[in-house]
Order: C-alpha cells, then sequence, then structure tokens
C-alpha cells in the first residue's frame, strides 16, 4: 500500500463483544471463561499450556464433533467474577493486579501450577465470593511476555 492522497473511511470495532472461530471437539458453556489455542481457536478454560484467556461465553456452544472453525463463539471481553482456587493456589488481596491462571473453565489459581497451566487474565479484586479478572487478550498476552 502506498500513503493516503485522499480522505479515507477507517473503520473503527466498538464494544466489549467479540466472535471467534471454535476449536476442534470443544463444547463451551455460556458463562464459561474462554481461553486461544496457539492455532488461534477458542477452548473452554482448562488446566494446559500455550493458551491465553480471553473473556466470558455469552453463549453455549457445540462443537464436540466438529472441526477447527466449524462453528464461532460469541464472548464478551472486561472484569468478571470467577472462582477461586484453594490452599497454596488460592488468590488473595495481594494478588490483585498479577496474572491468573486456568484451572478448569470456572476457576482460577494464583501459580501456573509448576508450568501446567496458562494465564487467564489478572486479577482485578477478590473478595468471600471468588476473584474478579480483567480478560483483555493482550494485557494478559503481554504479561506473560513479560514473566518470561
Amino acid at each position: 500500500m502506498t500513503a493516503l492522497t485522499k480522505n479515507r473511511n477507517t473503520l473503527q470495532a466498538i464494544g466489549d463483544n467479540r466472535v471467534g472461530l471454535v476449536a476442534a471437539s470443544t463444547l463451551i458453556y455460556a458463562g464459561a471463561f474462554l481461553m486461544r489455542n496457539a492455532a488461534g481457536y477458542l477452548v473452554e478454560g482448562q488446566t494446559a499450556t500455550g493458551l491465553v484467556g480471553v473473556g466470558r461465553a455469552e453463549e453455549q456452544v457445540d462443537n464436540s464433533d466438529g472441526s477447527a472453525g466449524d462453528l464461532s463463539a460469541s464472548y464478551r471481553v472486561g472484569i468478571f467474577r470467577f472462582a477461586n482456587s484453594t490452599s497454596t493456589d488460592e488468590i488473595t488481596q495481594a494478588d490483585i493486579g498479577a496474572l491468573c491462571y486456568a484451572v478448569d473453565d470456572q476457576t482460577v489459581a494464583k501459580t501456573d501450577g509448576t508450568a501446567t497451566r496458562s494465564a487467564a487474565g489478572v486479577v482485578h479484586d477478590v473478595d468471600e465470593a471468588g476473584v474478579w479478572v480483567r480478560f483483555d487478550e493482550a494485557l494478559t498476552a503481554a504479561a506473560v511476555a513479560a514473566v518470561a
């Protein structure tokens, strides 16, 4: 491309709603937190490496019998409350601003489980009901890169 020589109508994406293609053999429940795998497809939160948290699923999508990309899922970025892990992996007030890691599609933990878990997002707050997680794929990926 060359530099502009006249005005251009540059499109803009607005809002917190996103849509992404779902990985093969994947069942996503509404309300679960989603992650993107290395191939760029959405999967449910889980204990695995090579993933990054992207947001909360807005609908159930069943691609259990499908190939990668056969279906898409709507999700929302933002701050959402999920279950806290327990024992030495429990997230506390001292962890606000730090990465948290996926245990399953509704639970986050303080550590990466000895390099077995991927980052879900950044701890925004903690209360008696769970952990408020900020889901922002770029922010989380940058934080992971800074730790590595």
